[in-house]
């Protein structure tokens, strides 16, 4: 306080004592001349007793502000704390101890260091000592160990203070930043995802869409902004009906997703199968905010799993089907056969002197001529009949529907075998060579569930090593009435074939009549 206000003050406390002292009641003995000595003392006395009132207020309000200071330094929402050049904490507030872990009596010149995780020590070290040479706040981000266990994330807002004649401190203010962290860490999480191999759509309650991945323009074609604020329905193949979709959402709607495979559309108009997963996102109060799609173009997978099943079933060289479907295919057509009583057929397949091409002209060659005759073989068949591929060189021909009388059965059977005769005996252009190859043919006929398939493998085998005793180049049954009875029938074609070319017909005419013997016609006769 300076001089002049203190005589301000004095002034001002002598005025107001001769004021109270003026009011108060007149005494005899103050109109005595000592009168005017009491007046001061009591003046001075009046003075002294407001100065001290005054003194009194100023230090009730020190007080008073000292602790507001207090409470707001002690229980501020940061941190603080003081550290010497040595990186020894000297000062640190109930907010900083909470933090840390450890009573604030026990922190004094307490290495701050060791509350630094040893990964990011260096690092620490490194920022104390370029604070020491700056004169601007430094900040910097550090995970913090404390009470021996736990692990915070917390940034540090330093500034060196340069003290008068002493060393200098650093004074820190120190922010939990933990859920920050783990907040950008969820947040970094749900961009990754968003950013998947999935494509990814996110529509609000009315399903106008809001956001879409980069996913989904490599999917579909679409750019977000092409998208943005329209239904999902944009994607629609056109390939399901409304019960389809009416089915979809009261799934979303029940159990709050859905999902199974979909065809959708491209930008361009390419309809694609894709796995399609619908999730409702809904408030604290159950109600629905936001739907989440989820989908994966499965073109791919279906192709694969279309190329696996292909690879189980078929013959990868010719495209025929192979043993295992051929064998579902007879296990179906003996029960067919059964219900029906219509016969049906195994014509076994191979081709003569196979080997010799493949040793002469190279299995590349071979590989032509498996093709050529699988394609042949082909043309000679009905449409529901199954051509096979047994393996190398051998062919399995399934006949079915074939009429319920087996001689009949068995003339069909070789009507088909001459055919295939005649179609692989025609000369093959394999590359730069012509070649010709013969087949041999084993037939078997079969009616229900007479006989197992092993069994009819077995005996068209059979039939087809007869073929090849033969002389190749032929078709033998595996009956020996069966095949009796289709050798009659071959001699007495070409007996006719014969008889036709030599004109050994002679042509006969027998006269028919009625009860009465009148002529009615005549029956001609060929002899």
């Amino acid at each position: 306080m300076t001089k002049k206000r203190a005589d301000n003050n004095s002034s001002q406390l002598r005025n107001q004592a001769e004021l109270r002292l003026a009011i108060a009641p007149k005494t005899e003995a103050e109109q005595r001349p000592v009168a005017n000595l009491l007046q001061e003392l009591h003046i001075h006395q009046i003075e002294l007793e407001m100065q001290n009132e005054q003194l009194r207020q100023a230090q009730d309000a020190l007080e008073e502000s000292r602790d507001r200071f207090v409470d707001l330094y002690d229980f501020a929402p940061v941190g603080y704390l003081t550290l010497t050049d040595k990186g020894l904490i000297s000062e640190i507030n109930l907010t900083g101890a909470t933090m840390l872990g450890i009573a604030r009596n026990k922190l004094s010149n307490y290495r701050f260091s060791r509350f630094v995780a040893a990964t990011d020590r260096d690092r620490w070290y490194r920022h104390f000592l370029n604070i020491l040479t700056r004169v601007d706040t430094l900040i910097c981000e550090l995970p913090l160990q404390t009470d021996g266990e736990s692990l915070i994330y917390a940034r540090l807002d330093c500034l060196r203070q340069k003290n008068n004649g002493h060393d200098s401190t650093v004074r820190i203010a120190l922010t939990d930043i933990t859920e920050q962290k783990k907040a950008e860490l969820n947040l970094r999480i749900a961009a990754t995802i968003f950013e998947a191999q999935e494509g990814m759509i996110v529509t609000d309650a009315e399903c106008l869409i809001l956001r879409v991945n980069n996913t989904f323009t490599k999917i579909t074609g679409y750019l977000p902004e092409e998208v943005i604020g329209k239904n999902p329905n944009i994607l629609h193949s056109g390939r399901h009906n409304k019960d389809f979709y009416v089915e979809m959402w009261n799934s979303i709607q029940r159990l709050g997703y859905w999902e199974g495979d979909i065809y959708n559309k491209r930008k361009k108009g390419e309809v694609y199968p894709e796995h399609l997963c619908i999730t409702a996102v809904k408030d604290d109060d159950d109600v629905i905010m936001n739907y989440v799609a989820t989908f994966a173009d499965i073109t791919m997978s279906r192709d694969a799993a279309e190329e696996i099943q292909h690879l189980a079933f078929y013959d990868t060289l010719t495209r025929l089907p192979n043993r295992r479907l051929l064998i579902d295919r007879l296990k179906l057509a003996l029960a067919s056969s059964a219900r029906s009583g219509k016969n049906g057929a195994i014509l076994f397949i191979d081709l003569d002197n196979f080997k010799t091409l493949n040793d002469t002209l190279g299995h590349d060659i071979g590989d032509l001529l498996l093709q050529e005759a699988a394609h042949r073989l082909e043309i000679c068949v009905r449409e529901g009949d199954t051509v096979a591929r047994q393996g190398g060189d051998e062919f399995v021909i399934m006949l079915e529907g074939l009429s319920e009388d087996i001689l009949e059965a068995a003339a069909q059977t070789e009507s088909v075998g001459n055919k295939i005769l005649l179609e692989l005996n025609q000369p093959y252009h394999l590359a730069n060579h012509e070649y010709r190859n013969t087949p041999s043919i084993g037939a078997v006929i079969f009616s229900g569930n007479k006989s197992g398939i092993d069994e009819l493998f077995k005996q068209s085998d059979l039939a087809m090593y007869q073929a090849k005793q033969s002389g190749r180049n032929t078709l033998r049954f595996f009956d020996p009435e069966m095949q009796a009875s289709i050798n009659a029938r071959v001699a007495l074609e070409n007996e006719l074939h014969i008889a036709i070319k030599n004109k050994q017909f002679q042509l006969y005419y027998q006269i028919q009549v009625d009860d009465n013997r009148s002529p009615l016609g005549a029956e001609a006769l060929i002899r």
